[in-house]
């Protein structure tokens, strides 16, 4: 671990449920595939929201309405002495454009129910993979209006 600390990478990420299933990627990542939410970095002057609908469409071609915020967790990934800072937000994917390329890292799509999910545990980016989904199960639900409030 470095001796210097270093702020967090702000990320976003969907859960996207349609009948019990889950829309999840498979990627590459430190060079395993893996299991993720669409999910991605926060660019320079973007919403948090405005973020996740790009990510969405990038990796998963569906065009995304985020509903509400699922919950905010902190992962420490000590490989590369990252700490990521992740807004999980819920809502609904509607068309799906089949034509268009996906992110270079997307291997494939998945609708995995949450057995599923847990099954292939071993998979997963990371543990909030399933920490997301289990949180939308839970009901814990915050109102987007909370990210546009300003702070003094």
């Amino acid at each position: 671990m470095s001796s210097v600390w270093q702020p967090p990478s702000v990320t976003v990420a969907a859960v996207i449920e349609r009948h019990g299933r889950f829309l999840f990627v498979e990627e590459v990542f430190d060079g395993r595939r893996v299991l993720n939410q669409p999910a991605g970095h926060l660019d320079p002057g973007e919403s948090l929201a405005a973020a996740c609908v790009r990510e969405v469409h990038e990796e998963t071609a569906h065009d995304f309405t985020p509903r509400i915020l699922g919950g905010v967790d902190r992962w420490f990934y000590a490989p590369k002495d990252v700490t990521y800072l992740r807004f999980c937000f819920s809502g609904v994917a509607e068309s799906f454009q089949k034509d268009r390329k996906l992110d270079k890292e997307i291997v494939a799509l998945h609708w995995l129910s949450i057995e599923e999910l847990k099954a292939r545990h071993r998979e997963h980016r990371s543990p909030l993979v399933q920490k997301c989904v289990e949180d939308y199960l839970a009901g814990r639900r915050f109102p987007l209006e909370l990210l546009s409030r300003e702070f003094a």
